[in-house]
């Protein structure tokens, strides 16, 4: 949605290790012998379409595929589809009615969604939720911000924090070797990033890094997102003006973004190709030693670090607190699993059941971790994976991202990461925790939004597309703006957004 689009990021989040979590209490036990209890009967067979973020998706043999459905008494049929066209999927997948028993839907708000939730294809989940105490210790902003216009829940989130999500982070020994202090505003970031481009960072003598390895989509500011929402201060699309929504494409600040940008482009600090670079060529540029910069969770900067190390030692990207004193605050999920009303209802607490035993620390760890001395060591609560791990596709990345266990910290850990990088990572999320903002449209609906929505973003897009590369200039742009605050459609839908808004606000 336009008007409604969840700051990206997207991109990998990882739990944190079993000694961070919460120890497993009382209300862990009876899940768990439920899923004993099932052993006895026929296996459950659930299908499921899921994210994975390893090279390859875990197959249908996959040793912890197979103890998951030893445990939980079932037969998995799992469709791994890759985040780079997951939305593709998604739209196709709806579209044909023939949805698996559990669905991740990335979008819980897109216009796609919203209609067929209208029109009774998703269980509503709220009455039955009570009888799985695992799933209920997910956050409340989790559960609250997952639900639809009618205030009912048709799914179960995907459950993140609020903060450590998608923010700009950065090479750390750059800004050592080069003298640099970290950055705290984007005029400071933009002397870093040029800085980067410029003196050699990593001493080759070559002319070829990049300051910051973002991107853009058709749809949205993508992984330039949060370097916009510097410029805003807010997470999302529309922003609080003297008690109204006004769409942050018609401030001031998103020029000053586009200006910043436009000319980061010019000098060649970000990449030439910012408009086509997918998710998974710009890690390869950061693994490479190319990269100065990138927008990822918190957890995920250990992703490249861990990759340089092996060669370097000393390689290391941070993440940063903020920006001109910014910092996003996340919805508290990144997704939610739907079951199609084409389940029946007996099956509908089966696979309840079974993301139960998942939200469990003994499920959360066989997801992630795989099996003790086998797929992973630890040592002062800090697991290891081994070389068998990575043979058998155990990672918090393929299985992790359906059975999870929630944690404030989760966005702080990733599997393999020493502890002065995790406690680095805590102390950075603890200080975003103090200034962060969010999205104050979160959820809210608009009918025109979920007509034409889709196309006007499309079009907002490719206008500041062309001007970031120069193919419009920033005249250009206000011009635009001028005739975007007068557009029908976007009168309209700011119009049904603030209606929305003063409607929750009185509900609560």
């Amino acid at each position: 949605m336009v008007m409604n689009k969840k700051a990206i990021s997207v991109v990998a989040s990882t739990l944190l290790v079993s000694s961070v979590l919460a120890a497993c209490g009382s209300k862990e036990s009876a899940p768990a012998a439920s899923a004993g209890q099932a052993a006895s009967g026929k296996p459950t067979e659930i299908s499921i379409m899921t994210m994975y973020y390893t090279p390859e998706p875990p197959g249908p043999d996959n040793v912890i595929v197979k103890e998951i459905e030893k445990k939980t008494n079932t037969k998995l049929k799992i469709t791994w589809v890759s985040p780079n066209n997951y939305g593709d999927k998604i739209n196709v997948t709806l579209a044909s009615g023939d949805i698996p028993d559990l669905i991740l839907l990335d979008d819980p708000f897109s216009a796609q969604v919203r209609g067929m939730v209208a029109q009774g294809a998703f269980w509503e989940l709220t009455p039955m939720l009570k009888d799985y105490p695992n799933l209920m210790e997910y956050p409340k902003e989790s559960w609250e911000n997952t639900k639809q216009a009618d205030g009912k829940t048709y799914g179960i989130p995907r459950a993140r924090p609020t903060d450590g999500g998608g923010f700009p982070y950065l090479r750390k020994d750059w800004l050592d070797t080069l003298h640099l202090e970290i950055p705290k505003t984007t005029d400071e970031l933009y002397t870093v990033l040029k800085a980067f481009v410029e003196k050699d960072p990593d001493g080759n003598g070559k002319n070829d890094t990049i300051g910051y390895v973002g991107f853009v989509d058709q749809n949205g500011m993508s992984y330039m997102g949060q370097l916009q929402n510097s410029f805003t201060k807010v997470n999302g699309d529309w922003k609080l003006v003297d008690g109204k929504l006004v769409n942050v494409n018609l401030l001031p600040e998103v020029k000053d973004a586009l200006t910043w940008m436009n000319r980061a482009y010019q000098e060649k600090l970000i990449p030439e190709d910012i408009a086509v670079l997918k998710n998974t060529q710009a890690k390869d540029l950061l693994k490479a030693n190319r990269g100065g910069g990138f927008q990822d969770t918190a957890e995920a900067a250990w992703e490249p670090t861990e990759e340089l190390r092996k060669t370097n030692p000393k390689a290391d990207f941070i993440p940063l607190v903020s920006l001109n004193g910014y910092s996003n605050k996340d919805s508290g999920f990144f997704g939610m699993y739907a079951i199609p009303k084409s389940v029946p209802e007996a099956k509908v607490k089966q696979l309840l059941k079974f993301m139960d035993y998942g939200a469990t620390q003994e499920g959360y760890d066989l997801a992630s971790f795989g099996l003790k001395d086998v797929h992973y060591t630890e040592k002062d609560g800090i697991k290891t994976p081994t070389e068998q791990a990575k043979k058998d596709i155990v990672a918090q990345q393929a299985l992790g991202q359906i059975f999870l266990k929630y944690d404030k910290y989760l966005r702080a850990y990733r599997t393999g990461m020493p502890n002065d990088y995790l406690e680095r990572n805590r102390k950075i999320i603890d200080e975003k925790v103090k200034i962060s903002t969010g999205d104050p449209s979160l959820g809210l609906n608009s009918d025109t939004n979920q007509k034409v929505g889709t196309e006007l973003r499309k079009k907002i897009q490719d206008m500041k597309t062309k001007v970031i590369m120069g193919k419009e200039s920033l005249s250009a742009w206000d011009s635009y703006v001028a005739k975007l605050k007068t557009d029908p459609d976007m009168v309209k839908i700011t119009e049904e957004m603030n209606a929305a808004y003063q409607k929750r606000n009185s509900a609560k």
